[in-house]
């Protein structure tokens, strides 16, 4: 599976912003798909996951009640939808997927990971 993230830029605080995480591959409705951040000086900070068929979903508080992961497998896409954006979800963000039907919250367990996209938010 090969995925490319699109979509960063910057917004000013409490805007929004939609990243689109493309794959290809014909496995890819049978994989989790995760969101990971990465700030400056930081490391990896898990987002948000869905599993293979969308039923399921899971947010780090950081992100809980702001941001919505999504995905159409007929499209080989998965979305990750942010709102009332802060200052500090300034980051590159990153989608990657995981050979699993669960929800994959560690960063270990992705196995593919796309490039990432920079989002940049201003106060």
């Amino acid at each position: 599976v090969q995925l490319q993230a699109s979509g960063g830029g910057l917004v000013q605080a409490g805007g929004s912003l939609r990243l689109p995480c493309a794959a290809s591959g014909r496995t890819f409705s049978s994989h989790a798909v995760g969101w990971f951040r990465q700030a400056p000086g930081q490391e990896h900070e898990f987002v948000a996951t869905i599993t293979w068929g969308g039923g399921i979903t899971y947010y780090a508080d950081s992100v809980k009640g702001r941001f919505t992961i999504s995905r159409d497998n007929a499209k080989n896409t998965a979305y990750l939808q942010m709102s009332s954006l802060k200052p500090e979800d300034t980051a590159v963000y990153y989608c990657a997927a995981a050979e699993s039907y669960s929800l994959v919250t560690r960063r270990g367990g992705y196995k593919y990971w796309g490039q990432g996209t920079q989002v940049t938010v201003s106060s």
